[in-house]
């Protein structure tokens, strides 16, 4: 029978899962399968698995518990196999990559954070600390300017975005760098100019966070610091 597997932890792993269900309605009952030193969590694979709220949360809860207790690998909601006997290959077949990476997000946890700059405010900081792009606006304004001129302002304005953008989320990524044990950029979606997770020490979490605070302090209004943990370390598996 198909199984839902949920995470990898080593075979001394106290793996608690008294009152922790698996995903599916009624929730699977979650069981372990042990290979190479490893043991993953699993459950029977329900019929018509969909990312519902109810099993998101089910996935999440079987990481929560599993983290407090050590260290996992947490896999993402969704993934399934043929049966026991195709973990407990993949375990064996993995052990020593598995076993690297456990040892590597031993007491840390992971934070994402996204950044985006309100699109008005940026005008304004480039407008004030571009001479061209003022001047370029101040013509268009006053109705002397020319079709090439308004493309050349959005040309400008878009590189000095960009630029600007680039600058300060390397700046911030640099500020944390101190407190992180690696990171995992993404490409940011919408108006944020940056999508970073960070796997973060259980001893710096408190300098981390407190650093973060610092960051939009300093930034103001204009710039949004969203800051999510901890997570199971799904960026570093």
């Amino acid at each position: 029978m198909a199984v839902y597997v949920y995470s990898i932890t080593s075979e001394d792993h106290p793996t608690r899962l008294e009152g922790v269900h698996g995903v599916g309605d009624p929730p699977a009952t979650l069981r372990t399968v042990t290979a190479g030193g490893l043991c993953a969590v699993v459950s029977d694979m329900p019929e018509d698995l969909r990312a519902r709220r109810r099993d998101v949360l089910a996935h999440q809860d079987v990481q929560e518990r599993l983290m407090a207790d050590g260290s996992v690998l947490p896999l993402r909601f969704g993934m399934t196999t043929d049966d026991d006997g195709a973990v407990r290959t993949v375990l064996e077949n993995r052990a020593a990559e598995y076993r690297e990476r456990l040892r590597a997000l031993d007491g840390t946890t992971e934070y994402n954070l996204k950044c985006s700059w309100e699109e008005e405010a940026l005008l304004r900081r480039i407008l004030l600390e571009s001479d061209e792009a003022r001047e370029l606006n101040t013509a268009i304004r006053a109705g002397s300017g020319t079709p090439e001129m308004s493309l050349a302002l959005g040309e400008l304005v878009s590189q000095e975005a960009g630029a600007r953008q680039d600058a300060l989320a390397q700046g911030i990524v640099e500020a944390l760098h101190p407190y992180v044990r690696d990171e995992s950029r993404a490409t940011p979606g919408g108006e944020d100019f940056l999508s970073v997770s960070f796997l973060v020490p259980t001893d710096k979490e408190e300098m981390f966070l407190a650093t973060g605070i610092s960051l939009a302090n300093q930034l103001g209004e204009d710039c949004e610091l969203r800051l999510r943990g901890p997570l199971p370390p799904y960026s570093f598996v």
